[in-house]
C-alpha cells in the first residue's frame, strides 16, 4: 500500500508499506477514501512537534478520516466489509480513572491517530483501528464531510464547555476550520451575536456564509475596536482558535466581568503570558478545550441531519501522491485555503 510520512522538517516521501493485519479481534481494516489536513499536522510538518510530542521519523500524520470498512476482527459485530464509516481518532484505554471518570479524552494511556508516539495517522491508504473508532455514515453522507466531522466534533465540545450558549454575546478568534466549526456550533446553541476574527479574507467570507454576526480582517483594522463599539458590555465568552499570544490578549480586552476564555488553538510555542490585573478584577475563568470528549457521533448526525453544513469549509483537493502540496498550502496559508482534503478514491 502507499503511505505519506513526514521524513524531515517540511519533508514528506510516498512509501510502499505491506497493508496491515487484522490482529487482535476488535480490529477494523479501513480503505481510506478521505484525509482532511489539520492544523496540528502542519505542526509536526514544520516544527516536527507539538509540545512533548515529537515526531521519530518516518511517520505518518493525520487523523481527519472516513473510508470503507475493509475486513474486521472475530469480535466485531456491528460492522462488515463494505460499510462506510468515519473516524474517531482517540483510542482510550477504557480502564484507567480519566476514563472512568468519563474524561477518554484525557485517557493516561491514550493512543490518538497521527500522534508521534501512539498511533500512526491516516496519510495511508489502509489503516487499523478500534472497532470503537469506527463511526457508521449514512450513504447520503461524502466521505469528505464524515472526515469534518472530526473538527466538527472540536468545536461542538468546547461549546458544551462553555455552558448555556443561548443569547450570549461571543468573538471567535481565528476562523480557521476549528474556528468554523465553533462557530456552526455556536450558532446551534442559540448566541446572540459571535463576531469573527482572521488575517485571510477568504475565511471571513465563508464565516459570514456561516453565520458570523460581524467579520473583522486583524491585518487591515482595529478588531477589538470594532467589537467594542459593537457590544458596549463586552463579551460573555470568547474561544481562542489561532494559537496566538496576540489573541489570547485580545480576548481578556474584550471579555465582561465574569467572562470566559476557552482556549481551543494549539499555539507552536510553550507558553502563554496574560495580564494578571484584567484578568483578576474581572474575574475572568480560563478553559481549555483538549479535542472533544463524546461528540463525534452527534458531530456526524448534524452534518447528516443537515443542521451543519461544511462542504464550503473545503478549498483545495489533491490526490495522496500530492499530499506535500496541501501541507505546504495550508502551512503557508496561501490561496485563501481553509480546508485541504486528501483524496484516496
Amino acid at each position: 500500500m502507499k503511505s505519506m510520512q513526514l521524513t524531515g522538517l517540511r519533508r514528506m516521501e510516498l512509501f510502499d508499506l505491506p497493508r496491515p493485519e487484522v490482529r487482535e479481534d476488535t480490529d477494523v481494516l479501513i480503505r481510506m477514501q478521505a484525509t482532511g489536513v489539520c492544523g496540528s499536522d502542519i505542526h509536526y510538518y514544520v516544527t516536527g512537534k507539538i509540545g512533548s510530542q515529537v515526531v521519530q521519523y518516518p511517520f505518518a500524520v493525520g487523523h481527519e478520516g472516513a473510508g470503507y470498512v475493509e475486513r474486521v476482527g472475530a469480535g466485531v459485530h456491528l460492522l462488515r466489509a463494505g460499510d462506510r464509516v468515519a473516524l474517531e481518532p482517540a483510542m482510550p484505554c477504557g480502564t484507567c480513572d480519566q476514563c472512568l471518570a468519563g474524561r477518554p479524552h484525557t485517557c493516561r494511556r491514550l493512543r490518538f491517530l497521527g500522534c508521534p508516539g501512539q498511533a500512526g495517522g491516516c496519510l495511508s491508504e489502509y489503516i487499523t483501528v478500534p472497532q470503537g473508532c469506527c463511526i457508521p455514515i449514512p450513504a447520503s453522507m461524502s466521505f469528505e464531510q464524515a472526515a469534518l466531522s472530526e473538527p466538527l466534533a472540536v468545536g461542538l465540545y468546547a461549546t458544551r464547555l462553555a455552558g448555556v450558549m443561548q443569547d450570549r454575546h461571543v468573538a471567535i478568534l481565528g476562523s480557521g476550520p476549528i474556528g468554523l466549526s465553533v462557530l456552526a456550533a455556536a450558532r446551534l446553541a442559540g448566541t446572540a451575536t459571535v463576531h469573527v476574527t482572521d488575517r485571510i479574507d477568504e475565511r471571513l467570507a465563508i464565516a459570514r456564509q456561516s453565520g458570523a454576526t460581524a467579520t473583522y480582517n486583524v491585518e487591515r483594522e482595529d478588531a477589538a475596536a470594532g467589537i467594542e463599539a459593537a457590544e458596549p458590555l463586552l463579551l460573555d465568552l470568547v474561544f481562542e482558535c489561532c494559537g496566538r499570544q496576540e489573541a489570547v490578549d485580545q480576548a481578556i480586552r474584550l471579555l465582561k466581568p465574569g467572562g470566559t476564555l476557552l482556549i481551543v488553538g494549539i499555539p507552536d510555542f510553550s507558553r502563554f503570558s496574560f495580564p494578571v490585573d484584567d484578568l483578576r478584577r474581572k474575574e475572568i475563568c480560563i478553559r481549555n478545550v483538549r479535542r472533544q470528549n463524546g461528540c463525534d457521533r452527534d458531530a456526524v448526525r448534524m452534518i447528516a441531519d443537515g443542521a451543519v453544513s461544511v462542504d464550503h469549509w473545503i478549498t483545495h483537493r489533491f490526490k495522496l501522491p500530492d499530499t506535500q502540496k496541501a501541507f505546504e498550502l495550508v502551512a503557508d496559508y496561501r490561496d485563501g485555503v481553509m480546508k485541504a482534503m486528501i483524496d484516496f478514491s
